[in-house]
């Protein structure tokens, strides 16, 4: 039976690192669909209204195709079957709500590490996910 698995990435070497991680099969030995995941920030009303949805919605696909394509490359060269998903809005809603839509036996994500210090000031999207996540997530460095 074929396991989902959501890779979400902002396109960082991290995100990279994660990737790689996947396609070694170290892990994840079993038959996997990854399914790569970027959410970009979604803009206010105005911004909206002054630019036109469609050029936002563009801009947004750009900015998502962007950073997922090393994280998908990297995939389809170790020849794990991949889907990308651009996503919009807050990143850790978004991705939990993802993971749960498509039953992901895992969450996988790249971890800057800045330190617990930084991310409790500023928070992380790792640590938001973690808390909100049904499934395990797996944090690689």
């Amino acid at each position: 039976m074929t396991q989902n698995i959501v890779l979400a990435t902002d396109g960082s070497t991290y995100s990279e690192a994660a990737a790689r991680c996947i396609a070694s099969r170290e892990l994840l030995t079993q038959d996997i669909t990854v399914h790569v995941v970027h959410c970009a920030p979604d803009l206010s009303g105005e911004i909206k209204s002054f630019l036109g949805q469609a050029e936002v919605s563009a801009w947004q696909k750009e900015q998502s195709d962007e950073a997922m394509a090393s994280a998908v490359a990297i995939l389809r060269d170790a020849g794990i079957p991949v889907e990308s998903h651009g996503l919009v809005g807050f990143a850790p809603e978004r991705i939990v709500e993802y993971s749960r839509s498509v039953r992901a036996a895992a969450i996988v994500m790249g971890s800057h590490g800045r330190g617990a210090f930084v991310d409790a000031v500023l928070g992380s999207v790792a640590n938001r996910v973690l808390a909100r996540a049904t499934c395990p997530v797996v944090l690689v460095r």
